[in-house]
């Protein structure tokens, strides 16, 4: 699997990000910050991020949680075949240093990873049983 961040891997339009808002599968909550998921048909996770100036007030200090983010997404993707996913920001999230947002985006992308698997085994168990 390509590691990159290209444009296929990212949600791009207005439409994509509403498709998660609303019709979220999964939901993972971090240390100030909200991560929805839904399930594509792509083969590939693609990643959206919602950071508002109200929660991050310094562009500086909102590009650097991007990167960071963009950055944890690019080395777990294979773990998450065929998911949207939009992260909401919220206050506070500034306040982590890069290594501890790293390290709290590399345990939901574990956190995500799991209930997908959970769901995958309930639904298939319902099918079989």
């Amino acid at each position: 699997m390509n590691l990159g961040f290209g444009r296929e891997k990212r949600l791009l339009t207005p439409q994509q990000f509403k498709a998660v808002f609303d019709s979220a599968n999964n939901k993972v909550q971090g240390k100030s910050v909200l991560l929805l998921a839904r399930d594509n048909q792509l083969g590939h996770p693609r990643l959206g991020l919602v950071i508002s100036k109200k929660s991050v007030k310094l562009a500086v200090e909102r590009n650097r949680i991007k990167r960071q983010i963009r950055e944890s997404f690019r080395h777990n993707q294979v773990q998450l075949d065929g998911v949207d996913i939009v992260i909401v920001a919220r206050r506070g999230i500034a306040d982590l240093s890069n290594i501890e947002l790293r390290q709290q985006f590399d345990k939901m992308w574990k956190r995500l990873a799991r209930q997908r698997i959970t769901a995958l085994q309930a639904a298939h168990s319902d099918s079989t049983g």
